[in-house]
């Protein structure tokens, strides 16, 4: 069984990733507690002799508003820490696995693929943008949309927290006039799982096969799990991301052709999260 060294382990998407692959990879877990990746010298120390198959690198300060009142602090994690990670695995040819995401587009152009350039309009997608540009000649730049999953204690994803709002009676204002690609997690597991064992440098769109507007997954949610809808109305992107950092605002982002398959549709993701909410394994 391969041994994948991976940071992020307990976040939302990485303690997913483990939780469906654990019977086909031993993972590592380089925990903020074992190192800073910040630390330069402590991520080589602890790296140059680290024994692992592949290292996955999910770790990344991913709060949008907040880089930008502090893009200090999300460039020492997003692009340093990735250097500090990347650069003593690469070194000893190991392969390199990093987690982004579709920020690094400006949301102008869709739809995206793995060849569209980037343009980042936020901080938090210029420290991703950036940190590709460091790993993308020898390493796999996995891109992720809106991930969500069944339950996560530590954090709501963005689907989870529209079901909650609906769930509970409260009303929900959704943008109508930008596009989002929500990307089921249990597919990214499924790619994840492919680029281990055939591994090679790249990017990888592992995003949802379908695109929509805020408003129109809210409604989703509320048809398919048989919420009240007139507790959603409109409203537009800028009214709704005033004061706040800038997102791409039409975000349709394509899944990788004859790689990343099998990526559900919204409809199918949400399927899935009624019929096996908690399946543990591929």
């Amino acid at each position: 069984m391969k041994s994948i060294a991976i940071t992020g382990g307990s976040g939302l998407v990485g303690s997913r990733l483990k939780e469906l692959l654990y019977s086909r990879f031993n993972f590592i877990d380089i925990t903020s507690e074992k190192l800073d990746i910040r630390e330069a010298t402590a991520a080589r120390d602890m790296l140059s002799s680290l024994e692992c198959d592949a290292f996955v690198h999910l770790a990344a300060y991913t709060d949008v508003d907040g880089a930008e009142r502090d893009p200090e602090a999300a460039r020492l994690l997003n692009v340093e820490g990735t250097r500090n990670v990347y650069e003593p695995i690469h070194e000893r040819g190991i392969p390199f696995v990093f987690f982004s995401t579709d920020f690094v587009f400006d949301g102008e152009n869709p739809p995206y693929t793995e060849y569209s350039s980037r343009n980042p309009i936020s901080v938090y997608g210029r420290t991703k943008a950036e940190a590709e540009e460091l790993v993308e000649e020898d390493g796999c730049i996995i891109r992720i949309s809106y991930p969500y999953r069944a339950a996560f204690e530590k954090k709501r994803d963005f689907i989870r927290t529209l079901k909650t709002h609906l769930e509970q009676g409260r009303p929900l204002s959704l943008i109508e006039d930008s596009v989002v690609t929500p990307t089921f997690i249990d597919d990214i597991a499924a790619v994840l799982s492919r680029l281990l064992t055939e591994f090679k440098p790249g990017i990888v769109h592992a995003v949802g096969a379908s695109s929509h507007t805020p408003l129109e997954i809210g409604h989703a949610i509320a048809d398919k799990f048989g919420y009240d809808s007139s507790l959603i109305s409109p409203t537009s992107y800028k009214a709704y991301f005033a004061g706040k950092a800038q997102r791409p605002r039409r975000s349709r982002i394509l899944p990788s052709l004859g790689f990343a398959t099998g990526m559900r549709t919204l409809d199918e993701g949400l399927n899935a999260l009624m019929v096996h909410p908690d399946a543990k394994e591929l």
